[in-house]
């Protein structure tokens, strides 16, 4: 059995949880478009999944929603906030947190630096006074590298935060990468195929810190994964693409049997 610490303390989103909505989204590169007006909507403290074939529209819909990509046309919102058109630092400091499907730890960092790099949005010491080591900036070190180790424990990595993160092996690179987006103290974390190359012991750990996020920090998840296994788990949620377009969208067990899945994943038999 996978255990998880219990919440870090002080850990929920410093704002009221707000639903994320994308409404119509349209996506088009030099006339091929990767997005057709997709809507969905991520209750707040949710799972969402966002699945469907290879080249179905999830990481460009990733991209949207964390600004890497501009949409054509439609809205994304967190609350009452427009997202759309916004630049990644700005969408990142509402409380948009996101991994992504290939590492990208320093090579020589420790855990616990690797960490504080999530920190930086909530930095106000300026550089002068850091500099200058004033008792302020002292102050605010000390309550970011508590935090750290907080956040640390919540994910297992408590006994590495002294250790190179590249070092360490995939599945728990993975969770520093993680803890490093819940260290943004997020409202909503996307989750780009968390799980994906790892073994099954290492599945069913990150799987487990997905769900405690969850459960016991109210952040919203938004989780691109390709585990139908993990997704079926883990999702409140989920909305199907296929070829850029939403094709399905409902409960798990719902969408799981809709023959419009069925068939994106299968095709249609002879």
């Amino acid at each position: 059995m996978v255990r998880v610490s219990t919440a870090p303390a002080a850990a929920a989103p410093p704002t009221a949880p707000a639903a994320l909505t994308v409404r119509d989204v349209t996506v088009r590169f030099a006339g091929l478009t990767a997005l057709d007006a997709v809507s969905f909507t991520v209750a707040p403290g949710s799972v969402h999944a966002v699945i469907g074939p290879n080249g179905a529209g999830k990481s460009t819909t990733f991209n949207v929603l964390s600004g890497v990509y501009r949409a054509t046309s439609g809205s994304v919102h967190l609350g009452t906030t427009e997202l759309t058109g916004l630049a990644p630092h700005r969408i990142a400091g509402l409380g948009v947190a996101r991994t992504f499907q290939n590492l990208a730890l320093p090579p020589h960092a420790t855990v616990a630096d690797s960490l504080l790099l999530g920190r930086h949005r909530l930095t106000r010491t300026g550089f002068l006074a850091a500099g200058l080591r004033l008792p302020s900036a002292s102050r605010e070190a000390r309550v970011h590298r508590e935090r750290v180790r907080e956040i640390a424990e919540f994910i297992g990595l408590e006994r590495e935060l002294e250790r190179p993160a590249g070092i360490l092996p995939y599945g728990k690179q993975k969770l520093v990468e993680l803890g490093r987006a819940l260290c943004m103290e997020p409202q909503v974390l996307l989750l780009d195929e968390p799980i994906a190359g790892m073994t099954a012991d290492e599945r069913r750990r990150v799987a487990a810190v997905v769900a405690a996020v969850r459960d016991s920090l109210g952040i919203s998840i938004v989780l691109v994964e390709h585990d139908m296994g993990v997704v079926m788990r883990l999702a409140d949620e989920v909305t199907v693409l296929d070829f850029g377009r939403r094709i399905a969208g409902g409960p798990p067990a719902e969408v799981q049997n809709d023959p419009a899945v069925v068939q994106a994943y299968l095709g249609t038999q002879e």
